[in-house]
């Protein structure tokens, strides 16, 4: 029997809910879409619980009248620059060497780990297990079963800000939905572009959208670093309309329809016309003034990513480079731009394909929403690593094997 699922990406220029069949195959349909225009979303925080929980019910109202189904609970993204990461080690002796690792002593190494790296300000959003160690011996994918006298497991912590968290659950609850849970936005898209091997070899992950880029660095099978920056798409319309003197909504379409992240791959004869603030008459653009613009502002937030990549320790170990998502990755041009500033292999991350209502988030911009859905199969018994670690004392046990890599 098939079962239905559901994911709300809450961004700072749309909300997108997505609802999904998943067969007994473990493959999903999109049987529904919801798209609405972002109120009360800045940089990925809440700043107005009535115009975000406005905007997130006429999402889902939408996704319900297009699928047919009543929306009850869902997985929900979370971004902003309240999320942070660190890695962590925690351990637990072995409680009868007699018959081995149990789940319950993974279930105290992670809590272990958990307890020791998270402030009391903090919530945690994913423990994620990069490997155990039983008495000095590394590499070991799963330890139950095994004789031991300690336990060791070494793990990517996600947190938020709690009443950041608790700001946007309050929200979706407000719009009539129960959060099933809540997954950081950089591994939900990831889970939806990013191939086995690329996260074996090593990559990494910038999804840049309108009000933040979220990064991840994945190695190893696993996610080894998450960051998010408060900068995205938004701060190049700003200076679109600042340079060219238009409003804000203009300066969006124009970029849209005329826009380009590499100057010296636009054409010298290519221009547009536009109406600036209080001209009664269209002014003449060349089209290389206008990318001009764009590389500059886009450029900085890739240095951003480079920045936050030597940050992590990881740089020299990315053999499968960079992939861009989000929507300021359909840039035309920016694919070029960025394998000249980080100077690695660059690709745009799509969607891995999907069955069912999928023209409309055949794009890099629905990566998070995509990578929803194979949360939620994952969740629910799916063969895609990543899962939640909000209840370690419960859930947390029943779903190690999925944390593990590939």
């Amino acid at each position: 029997m098939d079962r239905t699922v559901v994911g709300i990406d809450v961004g700072s220029s749309k909300v997108c809910t997505l609802v999904g069949e998943v067969d007994s195959a473990g493959n999903t349909r999109i049987i529904g879409i919801g798209l609405a225009p972002s109120r009360g979303i800045r940089k990925g925080a809440v700043v107005s619980v009535s115009e975000a929980t406005a905007a997130i019910r006429a999402s889902v109202d939408k996704a319900e009248r297009t699928s047919g189904c009543r929306i009850e609970r869902a997985y929900v993204s979370i971004s902003g620059t309240h999320v942070s990461s660190l890695n962590n080690r925690g351990t637990a002796g072995i409680s009868r060497r007699e018959r081995g690792i149990t789940p319950e002593d993974v279930d105290r190494a992670l809590e272990s780990a958990r307890s020791m790296a998270v402030p009391q300000n903090r919530d945690v959003v994913h423990v994620i297990v990069r490997g155990f160690v039983v008495d000095g011996q590394t590499g070991v994918p799963d330890p139950v079963g095994m004789r031991g006298f300690r336990l060791e497991v070494e793990t990517h912590i996600v947190t938020g800000g709690t009443n950041y968290v608790e700001n946007l659950r309050q929200c979706v609850q407000g719009a009539g939905v129960q959060v099933d849970d809540m997954v950081a936005a950089c591994i939900a898209a990831g889970d939806a572009v990013l191939t086995s091997a690329e996260r074996e070899m090593g990559v990494v992950l910038a999804d840049i959208g309108a009000g933040t880029t979220d990064v991840g660095l994945f190695s190893g099978g696993t996610v080894w670093h998450t960051a998010v920056l408060g900068i995205g798409g938004e701060y190049v319309t700003n200076d679109i309309a600042i340079g060219l003197r238009l409003q804000p909504g203009l300066a969006e379409q124009i970029k849209i329809q005329h826009g380009h992240a590499f100057a010296k791959l636009v054409a010298p004869d290519e221009s547009f016309s536009v109406f600036p603030f209080a001209e009664n008459t269209p002014q003449i653009v060349p089209r290389w003034k206008l990318a001009q613009i764009i590389q500059a502002r886009v450029e900085e937030i890739l240095l951003m990513v480079q920045q936050e990549i030597r940050r992590s320790a990881y740089d020299g170990l990315l053999p499968a480079g960079i992939v861009l998502g989000g929507g300021t990755a359909q840039l035309p041009g920016i694919q070029e731009l960025a394998k000249e500033v980080f100077a690695m292999p660059v690709r745009i991350g799509m969607p891995a394909p999907l069955e069912g209502l999928v023209e409309v988030i055949a794009s890099p911009a629905y990566a998070v929403g995509v990578g929803l859905m194979a949360w939620n199969g994952t969740a629910n018994g799916g063969s895609n690593l990543r899962g939640s670690g909000l209840d370690v004392g419960g859930r947390l046990v029943r779903f190690v094997r999925l944390f593990l890599p590939d």
